[in-house]
């Protein structure tokens, strides 16, 4: 398999390097996850006290979707801040997700990236000098550039923390069972 960040079609040149980048993680991300089993989704490392897969997912998914929406220029429509949100709970961690399947979180996400990609296509490269506002209180600015970037980086933060997750969940079980 060749790994590249070719332009896309239907998108300018740099916006569609851009949008691989966030693409193919996406694409990594269905794959480290593929195959978890609900109770591993659901796992919160040894001491039971880290983010799960599934908020680990949920929180990329909401922080993209976020995103998709400033590339648009309009807020993020209530009934999605609902269905997705929030971004922290009242204890400023990531909010408790339990028994949400591997498939259904990957699927939301999918429909992400699909308006990503969309959105991306409506574009152009000097649309990216656009600058916006994020952060929990609006308090910091990106470019639209920065921001597609971003997505991809964030999304790549997080998979390190899954795997993370995967391996302690694998010897967990392993250390569980008893060979005697």
């Amino acid at each position: 398999m060749l790994h590249d960040l070719q332009s896309q079609a239907n998108m300018s040149p740099v916006v569609g390097m851009l949008y691989s980048a966030v693409r193919e993680n996406s694409q990594r991300l269905q794959t480290i996850t593929e195959g978890m089993s609900q109770e591993e989704v659901d796992y919160k490392g040894p001491d039971h006290n880290l983010n799960s897969t599934a908020q680990l997912i949920k929180h990329i998914l909401y922080v993209d979707l976020n995103w998709v929406y400033r590339f648009k220029g309009v807020p993020l429509p209530q009934s999605l801040r609902e269905q997705y949100g929030p971004m922290i709970d009242e204890n400023n961690n990531l909010p408790m997700v339990s028994g949400v399947s591997r498939d259904r979180l990957i699927s939301q996400y999918e429909g992400v990236i699909t308006e990503l990609k969309e959105t991306c296509e409506q574009l152009t490269d000097t649309d990216l000098d656009r600058v916006v506002t994020f952060g929990h209180d609006h308090e910091k600015q990106a470019t639209l550039r920065w921001g597609i970037w971003h997505m991809a980086d964030h999304n790549r933060y997080h998979q390190a923390h899954i795997n993370q997750l995967r391996k302690w969940f694998k010897g967990r079980t392993l250390n569980d069972t008893n060979f005697y």
